[in-house]
């Protein structure tokens, strides 16, 4: 969702580019430095001049957006008579291509009304793009970042004033990594990204923007498919929002302006001729009305005369589904916390069902719906990531189930997905005694959940899972690992909290779990060999099983 809205500076704009030095303020959240010369073209420290300005305070090598060739001006190929006319999802639209630029050229020298800025999540990102944003802007950007916006997440926009840049603001926002594996929600955090940054300058009255390649190299997205993603989010944009902007630069660099030539007539095609010979090259997949990839398990379903349907766990089941395709997060969506019915909530405990037994009720029906999809749903994507699967038994027999942290990348997989994979898997295990280890080598903040996703997906569980469950390993903690564990098996996860346990070596699982029993990853082994030497690995190959008593301290 655009996030940190703010309004348009109300300094007038002159004939050189410059404005006046007011102050303004901002929403909540959002502080601007008001103070004297703050948003003056030249560097206040004597004798010392700004980013992209001379001694005198005039700024250098400026790019008026007005004076840039419009797309609908741009050379046009000769085309073959198309013959037959057929429908085009992106037919020609004239007003669109008046609006759109393709530049290739430094962003940091455009005079629009705002750029955007390509970072990381934590704003530090050492890209060219953002360095070079960070440079010419002067010392205050980084400070407001810093200070202000602090964070932005994953397909998120957040705005600042542009300082000492020509454009009054920048839209900071985060590409994703991308993995073949996890093509889909890498395409959908990229859109968000275009999204996000047009719907702010849209509710901030922007009249111009210019857009950077979202998507860097260094995080491995095909530059070809980022440009099908960006013109494709613009396009669908201007559909719904064709008086919003005035001008729209797609600012890309010398790498990425041959790939931005040859497909941007797919989106924007200037004559008939150009719009029939590109159409056998647009994607079957161009996403929803907004552009936006399109995922069939994540949409909403309405029942057909659902006040007269029978049964009522099939519309229990079709509403909780479309919460989820709009929450993206078990128990995260505000009707997630709506209260029942109190009339009916009455008659029941007058007919004897007190509360906790329709809570239980509850619990289980939910639980049944999301084991049915979990045996319909296609999850072999989240099954490719091993990151959960049974290994053996330990000494006792009882199954044993491995969890691989760091091979969970949170940020950008299907949380709803990885939920019902877990529930595919474990439910046949759960049904009696079994033993769960957990492997947090190497796990960095990318492959951790928020405490709001385990709660809500600890609670969905089953009373079975809690129940049969006898220890719950826990491989190479780490300090903080360790304050989450204890806070979440503190204040929501008490049942479980005397059999979580810490392991700080390989050998120690060895105990209860034969290593025949235990597969674990090469790199657990390695890591466990840099922690305690090659000699802890020798003694761990044959370790002593005869004693049951020191496996039950374990």
């Amino acid at each position: 969702m655009a996030t940190n809205q703010l309004p348009v500076d109300p300094s007038p704009e002159h004939e050189d580019g410059h404005h006046d030095d007011q102050s303004f303020s901002t929403s909540p959240g959002a502080s601007f430095s008001t103070s004297p010369g703050a948003l003056q073209s030249f560097s206040t420290s004597p004798g010392v001049a700004s980013p992209g300005m001379d001694p005198l305070g005039a700024r250098l090598n400026i790019v008026e957006e007005k004076e840039l060739c419009r797309w609908a001006n741009a050379y046009i190929p000769s085309y073959p008579d198309p013959g037959e006319d057929r429908e085009s999802r992106f037919p020609v639209n004239e007003d669109f291509n008046r609006k759109v630029v393709l530049w290739e050229g430094d962003i940091t020298t455009l005079n629009c009304t705002a750029i955007v800025n390509t970072t990381n999540e934590t704003l530090t990102d050492r890209n060219l793009i953002s360095e070079r944003i960070f440079q010419a802007a002067g010392p205050d950007l980084r400070a407001e970042c810093s200070n202000h916006l602090k964070t932005c997440r994953t397909g998120e926009a957040k705005m600042t004033k542009g300082y000492n840049l020509p454009a009054r603001y920048i839209i900071h926002t985060v590409g994703p990594r991308y993995n073949v594996k996890y093509r889909t929600a890498a395409e959908s955090a990229l859109f968000n990204c275009y999204r996000n940054s047009l719907q702010i300058a849209r509710e901030n009255n922007l009249q111009s923007i210019g857009l950077c390649v979202v998507n860097q190299p260094k995080r491995g997205y095909p530059p070809d498919e980022g440009a099908h993603i960006a013109l494709r989010t613009v396009r669908r944009f201007l559909e719904k929002y064709d008086s919003s902007l005035e001008t729209i630069v797609f600012a890309v660099t010398d790498n990425d302006e041959d790939i931005y030539r040859r497909v941007m007539p797919l989106y924007f095609p200037r004559t008939k001729a150009e719009e029939q010979a590109v159409l056998d090259e647009i994607p079957a997949d161009v996403g929803n009305e907004e552009g936006e990839p399109f995922i069939q398990e994540r949409q909403i379903r309405i029942m057909d005369k659902p006040i007269g349907a029978e049964d009522s766990t099939e519309a229990d089941e079709s509403f909780e589904e479309g919460l989820l395709g709009l929450g993206g997060k078990v128990g995260a969506h505000g009707f997630a916390t709506m209260e029942g019915d109190h009339d009916k909530a009455r008659l029941q405990q007058l007919q004897g069902k007190n509360s906790e037994e329709q809570i239980l009720l509850e619990q289980q029906r939910r639980y049944q719906r999301w084991l049915k999809r979990s045996k319909t749903d296609d999850l072999s994507d989240i099954a490719a990531l091993r990151v959960l699967y049974q290994s053996g038994t330990d000494i006792f027999g009882r199954p044993v189930v491995v969890i691989v942290g760091r091979n969970f990348p949170v940020n950008v997989i299907d949380l709803d997905k990885a939920l019902l994979y877990f529930i595919q898997v474990m439910d046949p295990i759960v049904s009696k005694d079994y033993v769960v280890v957990y492997f947090h080598t190497q796990s960095t903040d990318d492959n951790q959940p928020e405490l709001s996703f385990l709660r809500s997906a600890y609670n969905l569980l089953d009373n079975k899972y809690k129940k049969n469950l006898k220890a719950f390993y826990i491989v190479h903690p780490t300090f903080w690992s360790r304050i989450v564990t204890w806070f979440f098996t503190t204040f929501t996860a008490s049942s479980i909290k005397d059999k979580v346990r810490s392991v700080q070596s390989v050998q120690e699982l060895y105990h209860t779990i034969p290593p025949e029993q235990l597969d674990i990853p090469p790199f657990v082994l390695d890591h466990d060999i840099q922690l305690h030497g090659p000699m802890h690995r020798q003694s761990i190959s044959n370790p002593d099983f005869s004693s049951s008593e020191d496996a039950g301290n374990l």
